[in-house]
């Protein structure tokens, strides 16, 4: 049985941190908007560590701050890492400019079946219909557009639901998004093992950073290791694939095995029993590629979050860049039912910012793990700047292309291997005078490679405090959209 004639503005395909940005976006502005998820909330989801963008800025402008702040999660002031020529761990804050005062400098370490019910509830308060248990089966479409999609309700009933707009939020599981056109491009570079689980507490780095997360490098590739509740840490093992038979015949084992092969982890958690409180009991493996797509929109339809693109977990900008996406989807969608912004003015202006804003967070980790100078791992010497393939090189430079960057314009392959060489030596030399730099003074905020990632970010705080970016940031290779100063949509500058 099929039941019709639902008719919306926007429909969201997944209810995680991408597809309820988008959707309360677009529903703060009194649009009608449907979210379909195909679990029911709270559900169990990878990734805890969160950016300040994140929690001062996007949170904000959705009108979800304070219950965040009044959730009681972790403190998170930066990042503590054992990783570099210095053999002792060395760390960083998010103080980044003096624009943005100490409270918004910080972030949290979040259970992400909490944070995600938190901001899919709040999208149900402003007014989105939310449909958990509905998994979308296929995409509708009238000649090159996307009209709705097809899904199944809770019930079993199948259904269809047509609307001007299609976000796929739904994940790098998603069943859609090769509609839009466009393969996935894998990274050779960053194509890694994640083995992770949970410990029932763990000692804590000293105040006041007691709450940052912890990365440190061995020779089989690098462990996090988040404190998320007095009583509970993630530790995760991210390992080339090449151990994927080790893994998959003892999951546990071969990540308690990585856990003992890295001191200054182990040695936090001497002595300390494993999680065994569900979800957190299990050991999971995941395999931990970086990709993005060829095309990010078509008619009708956007994709969004790990739909569109993922990043090496190293610096923790998932939720970042799966929620800043989705707030610039919202945006082009917004001004197209207004009339403010043609629809695919909007959506290139969605598509240059969100490939920009990857371009510079992928950039950033192949200099960061340039850095890393054990010489005789075998992950390691694959992972530096030299071993670059260079089909990798020309697929990222046609990434580029639609980077809009004013001081990298158009990048050639050619030209990559000195620019990353350059970027890898700025951040050691910076990282090298961090413990000799004094309290007013933050070597990485000298380097090009460190502005240009945190820019966006710090911009995105700027416009939930302040309305708008202190200084005029947009890059010159976009035409001069600008948010509002609700910065939910686009207007002409």
């Amino acid at each position: 049985m099929t039941s019709e004639n639902e008719d919306y503005d926007l429909i969201v395909v997944g209810g995680g941190p991408a597809g309820s940005t988008a959707a309360t976006a677009v529903a703060l502005r009194g649009h009608r908007v449907l979210l379909l998820e195909r679990e029911t909330f709270p559900r169990y989801q990878i990734g805890e560590s969160l950016l300040p963008a994140t929690v001062h800025g996007l949170c904000r402008l959705l009108g979800v701050a304070d219950e965040v702040a009044r959730a009681g999660f972790t403190l998170k002031r930066g990042g503590t890492l054992r990783w570099g020529r210095d053999p002792e761990p060395w760390q960083f804050s998010f103080a980044m400019t003096p624009r943005l005062p100490e409270p918004t400098a910080t972030a949290f370490q979040v259970e992400r079946s909490r944070f995600d019910e938190i901001l899919l509830r709040n999208a149900e308060r402003v007014g989105v219909e939310v449909r958990e248990g509905s998994p979308v089966r296929r995409v509708l479409s009238e000649g090159d557009r996307v009209r709705g999609v097809e899904y199944t309700d809770r019930d079993g009933t199948r259904r269809t639901a047509h609307a001007r707009f299609v976000i796929d939020a739904s994940g790098n599981t998603s069943r859609i998004h090769g509609r839009v056109g466009g393969a996935r491009v894998y990274s050779d570079f960053f194509r890694n093992l994640a083995v992770f689980g949970y410990y029932a507490g763990g000692r804590r780095l000293p105040a006041p950073n007691s709450g940052n997360i912890f990365c440190a490098a061995f020779d089989a590739g690098w462990l996090w290791y988040i404190p998320l509740r007095d009583d509970l840490t993630s530790v995760g093992a991210v390992i080339a694939p090449e151990h994927y038979a080790a893994v998959q015949d003892d999951p546990r084992a071969a990540w308690q095995n990585m856990i003992k092969a890295c001191p200054e982890v182990d040695r936090l958690l001497t002595d300390v029993p494993v999680a065994t409180e569900p979800p957190y009991d299990q050991v999971r493996v995941r395999k931990d590629y970086s990709y993005w797509k060829a095309s990010l929109w078509s008619p009708g339809m956007a994709l969004v979050g790990d739909a569109a693109c993922f990043v090496d977990p190293v610096l923790s900008s998932g939720v970042h860049l799966a929620t800043y996406g989705a707030l610039l989807a919202a945006r082009a969608v917004n001004s197209a039912l207004d009339g403010s912004v043609p629809e695919e003015r909007g959506f290139a202006e969605f598509e240059a910012r969100y490939r920009r804003e990857y371009g510079v967070f992928y950039e950033f980790l192949i200099a960061f793990y340039d850095m890393e100078r054990n010489e005789d791992s075998y992950f390691w010497s694959a992972k530096k700047i030299t071993r670059v393939d260079v089909d990798e090189a020309a697929a990222f430079a046609e990434l580029a292309g639609g980077v809009a960057s004013g001081d990298t314009g158009v990048l050639a392959a050619g030209g990559l291997g000195a620019r990353w060489n350059s970027a890898a030596a700025e951040l050691e030399g910076a990282v090298g005078r961090l413990t000799s730099a004094d309290d007013r003074t933050n070597p990485l905020l000298g380097t090009r490679v460190v502005t240009e990632t945190f820019r966006t970010g710090n911009a995105l705080q700027e416009q939930a405090l302040y309305g708008g970016p202190l200084d005029d940031r947009t890059p010159p290779a976009i035409d001069r959209l600008t948010a509002t100063e609700d910065g939910l949509s686009w207007l002409p500058a």
